[in-house]
């Protein structure tokens, strides 16, 4: 494992004051420096080696497994994940588009009938979805210093594709910021600290381990499919001092009810394009999941869960969309 002062390649976003009650601003804040990404040579190779090409999935071992599955007690599922339709947000371009396919009745006697649909869509960066390691870059440099253009194809990436990571078994944390804060849905500015993160896991008497899906509550994906505009236009999600003191202890992912799992557009680095991207995608090598629907799941109160989750075998993808659940 590397030195915390290895990772803090983004300043010094850890000197937070830990412990405040007032959430004090982070040194970037008081100092509005500018953001820049760090240099190949800061961030690679990874803890795991220059031919490395799975970063966190790395922490997916039999053992944490068996003890994610432990969780299971009382047989309960509980989906965390939107139902894909054509009704819910999209950024840009993406699409979500079905067609129904009434396709033809069988000549035989028993006259079987069939349907189908056909869809047109950005189907790895749709819905609740998972983000590979070629979704982000650093200019033209992936997870590990990767170059984009060695590994690209016109069918997909020849590395990293999202085929690769498989189906996760694992403890899932839930860190509950809307119920530390009172409300059902943080301000849409709202930059989650890592001193908000430590007084939530407090408060619902949960830690941290090696491996962890860990999974933010904002409340924001309240308004998913009731108020798409506002969903897309800006969202409540941890800052770069949150991102780096939650990459520090080695989750196997990060996950939030938004739609970047940071906030956007960041408060700490107004000059920045989503860094939080960068920094757990590109250098840490964490893969990120965003918009879930974590409503039901705050309601049952649970903070520990048995996380399940498979990304669709897709060659090459940047991303998937999924269908996580939580069991316990």
């Amino acid at each position: 494992m590397r030195s915390i002062s290895r990772r803090s390649l983004f300043g010094a976003c850890l000197g937070c004051g830990l412990g405040h009650s007032g959430f004090q601003a982070t040194p970037v804040q008081a100092q509005g420096q500018p953001w820049s990404p760090p240099a190949a040579a800061q961030r690679c190779p990874s803890r795991w080696g220059a031919n490395d090409r799975r970063g966190s999935m790395n922490l997916l071992t039999p053992q944490r497994m068996r003890d994610a599955a432990a969780l299971i007690r009382e047989g309960r599922k509980i989906e965390i994940g939107h139902v894909l339709g054509m009704d819910i947000p999209f950024f840009g371009t993406r699409r979500f588009d079905v067609h129904l396919k009434r396709t033809f009745m069988n000549p035989e006697a028993n006259t079987r009938g069939s349907n189908e649909e056909v869809i047109i869509s950005e189907i790895g960066q749709v819905g609740t979805q998972l983000d590979g390691f070629p979704h982000q870059t650093i200019g033209n440099e992936t997870y590990n210093c990767v170059d984009i253009p060695s590994i690209s194809s016109r069918n997909g990436f020849t590395q990293m594709g999202i085929e690769t990571i498989g189906t996760i078994v694992a403890r899932g944390v839930l860190i509950d910021i809307a119920g530390l804060r009172g409300v059902e849905t943080l301000p849409i500015d709202h930059e989650i600290t890592p001193e908000e993160i430590q007084a939530a896991l407090n408060r619902q008497r949960v830690e941290l381990r090696e491996g962890d899906a860990m999974i933010l509550n904002t409340g924001w994906g309240r308004l998913w499919g009731r108020d798409n505009a506002q969903y897309v236009r800006g969202c409540p999600g941890i800052g770069v001092a949150a991102a780096e003191w939650l990459i520090a202890r080695n989750p196997l992912l990060l996950g939030a009810d938004n739609w970047p799992v940071e906030v956007a557009p960041s408060r700490t680095m107004p000059n920045a394009s989503l860094p939080v991207h960068q920094i757990a995608l590109v250098v840490n090598g964490v893969h990120l999941l965003e918009n879930m629907n974590l409503a039901e799941l705050v309601a049952a109160g649970r903070s520990e869960f048995c996380f399940i989750m498979q990304p669709l075998r897709m060659r090459g993808f940047t991303g998937s969309t999924v269908a996580p659940s939580a069991m316990f």
